[in-house]
């Protein structure tokens, strides 16, 4: 049996409180544990009363429980989490796994936790957020643990119509970006960085196919003569004449290079040479 001497309030934090208790020493009183409020009240804990070792397992329990959930709010403050990634959270903070399971159930009654909104707002943010398509997305969310059920749900907020529209968009800024690049090769690279972020074939095809590619002149045949001397050094090794010249043509079409450009820079270099 343990009988309290002295309660009193934590000055870091209002709602937790130091409990005192008579160990016979020449104080009279020597701190021996804290609670939250709640507990305090539930156990109605005060001065004067006494209580067997059994009760103050129990207390000591109830009051794990609710740190362990103090926790779990604070650490949703940031986003939405999963339950998975609240678990392994919880886990990794040393709570035993029945305690967590307490805390998450408690969690997902109030609301706080539900996959179902989760996925939905997770795809909501990435969507709007970043330049990712539902494939990709799919992948992050299956990493949280969420089920697959869920999983569908959440990426019906994700369109066809809203997955063109981003990925036209990315199209648009990659091109301006890559300067000395056929169109054909433009369309390319758009179409596989597409995919590399989770865009369906038919989605990435098609903001790639739509795409208008103004191509300035000079940059033109700048880009067919960084290619084509490129050629020349590559085949020169191994080939000469006729056969190095079909090599060039070769290597220039499957870039992309119109038949016109490919013979006027064969022309030039010709000339140069």
């Amino acid at each position: 049996m343990f009988k309290i001497v002295k309660i009193t309030t934590q000055k870091n934090n209002k709602e937790r409180f130091n409990v005192y208790v008579d160990r016979g020493t020449a104080d009279g009183e020597d701190y021996f544990f804290s609670v939250d409020q709640d507990v305090l009240i539930e156990f109605r804990l005060k001065k004067g009363n006494t209580y067997t070792e059994e009760e103050l397992k129990e207390i000591l329990y109830k009051d794990k429980i609710k740190k362990a959930y103090q926790l779990a709010l604070k650490f949703l403050t940031s986003r939405m989490k999963s339950e998975k990634e609240m678990r392994e959270y919880l886990l990794s903070k040393s709570y035993e796994e029945e305690i967590v399971s307490i805390v998450i159930n408690k969690l997902k009654e109030h609301q706080y936790i539900n996959d179902l909104e989760f996925a939905k707002a997770f795809v909501r943010s990435r969507m709007n957020q970043q330049v990712k398509g539902p494939l990709l997305i799919r992948q992050e969310l299956q990493q949280k643990g969420v089920s697959e059920e869920y999983i569908n749900e959440g990426l019906k907020e994700y369109s066809e119509e809203k997955q063109i529209e981003i990925a036209s968009q990315f199209a648009q800024k990659f091109a301006k970006q890559k300067k000395g690049l056929t169109e054909y090769q433009v369309r390319q690279k758009i179409g596989q960085t597409l995919l590399s972020k989770g865009f369906t074939l038919p989605i990435a095809k098609r903001a790639s196919n739509e795409l208008v590619i103004e191509q300035d002149e000079q940059e033109l045949l700048l880009a067919v003569m960084k290619h084509g001397e490129k050629a020349y050094k590559k085949y020169s090794n191994k080939y000469e004449g006729w056969e190095l010249e079909q090599r060039v043509k070769q290597y220039l079409y499957q870039r992309g290079f119109r038949v016109e450009e490919i013979e006027a820079f064969i022309a030039q270099y010709k000339e140069m040479n």
